[in-house]
């Protein structure tokens, strides 16, 4: 049916991330009506085509066959707090013929809206790449990591994915220890020797979202009792709660809010969340009752924000330096 001047906001929200994309459309009371997904729609790895061709089929499957119209659409997509990522998901927007109030953040804020509200807040995200994002009560903003797989990303599912893989070709050269690595990794890739692994990684060309995969083998070899497994996965909490109390510091946040776990990494080492918590509450920095894992899905922040915009106008922070910008 067509919405008449007095019906409810109908809105959409996004959340488009490197492995996969979603889509919600909800009404004026944040109900979900209805869900699409598909795969990846980052800038950066998929290409300005490849993200339109995902997002126009997000928008069609969501709103059906019917001539339902949302007032609002909020998309959550890494790296549009560059201006010229902004402008291009802008323009996306507007070739596939979204007539609607179009809010366009990052995923990050998606997230922390998510799981902590339009409040203060901290989120660290552990997907396959790692950020920590967080806003203050004058709704200044504040980012910590977010640099991509090649100059940072510690703590993220690919960092510690990629760790395990150094792990077992430095006990194949004698350069490290032995680690119970070696077995899990060989099962894991299907070969039988570790030499055998520059033919899987190289010539395959494995995406950065594949070498995350193997973050969980780092727990189960760290179940098991491996040092060198145990190892990796407190550095990768250690980067983690370095990148939340970098971000506590810039926006000079105290007293009591939440700090929220979001992204891959946290199910795939669920030791990860315990970890942090410790680490932040040694810190000072939150006591661990104040850190939870996520548990609702990051669109559903993107609804949230896009029933504020539907409503009179979204409230989106601002960074507090603009010397942080998420990639």
């Amino acid at each position: 049916m067509t919405q008449g001047p007095h019906t409810p906001p109908l809105v959409i929200g996004i959340d488009a991330g490197g492995t996969k994309t979603e889509a919600v459309l909800a009404d004026g009371h944040g109900v979900e009506l209805a869900r699409a997904r598909r795969g990846g729609a980052n800038l950066a790895a998929h290409g300005e085509l490849a993200v339109e061709k995902t997002l126009h089929e997000l928008i069609d499957e969501v709103l059906g066959e019917g001539t339902l119209r949302p007032d609002a659409i909020c998309l959550g997509i890494a790296g549009v707090d560059r201006p010229e990522d902004n402008a291009i998901i802008q323009g996306i927007m507007r070739r596939i013929g979204a007539r609607a109030r179009v809010l366009v953040t990052n995923d990050a804020l998606i997230a922390l809206v998510a799981g902590a509200g339009l409040g203060p807040g901290v989120v660290i995200i552990a997907g396959t790449g790692s950020i920590a994002y967080g806003r203050n009560d004058r709704d200044e903003a504040a980012r910590a990591g977010g640099w991509g797989y090649i100059l940072a990303d510690e703590g993220s599912g690919f960092w510690i994915g990629r760790q395990a893989l150094r792990a077992v070709v430095r006990a194949a050269d004698g350069r490290g220890p032995a680690t119970g690595l070696t077995p899990l990794v060989l099962e894991f890739f299907g070969v039988t020797r570790p030499e055998q692994l520059v033919r899987e990684v190289y010539r395959h060309y494995l995406k950065p979202s594949d070498i995350a995969r193997c973050a969980r083998l780092v727990q189960q070899a760290r179940d098991d009792g491996d040092a060198v497994a145990t190892h990796i996965a407190a550095v990768a909490a250690d980067e983690l709660a370095a990148a939340v109390r970098s971000v506590v510091g810039q926006l000079e946040l105290t007293g009591r809010f939440p700090v929220v776990m979001a992204g891959g990494a946290f199910h795939a080492v669920p030791w990860l969340r315990e970890a942090l918590r410790d680490r932040l509450a040694d810190a000072g920095v939150a006591p661990a009752d104040d850190v939870h894992l996520l548990t609702t899905d990051p669109a559903i922040g993107a609804v949230r924000l896009a029933l504020a915009e539907a409503q009179g106008g979204a409230s989106i922070p601002t960074y507090k330096t603009r010397d942080h910008l998420a990639l």
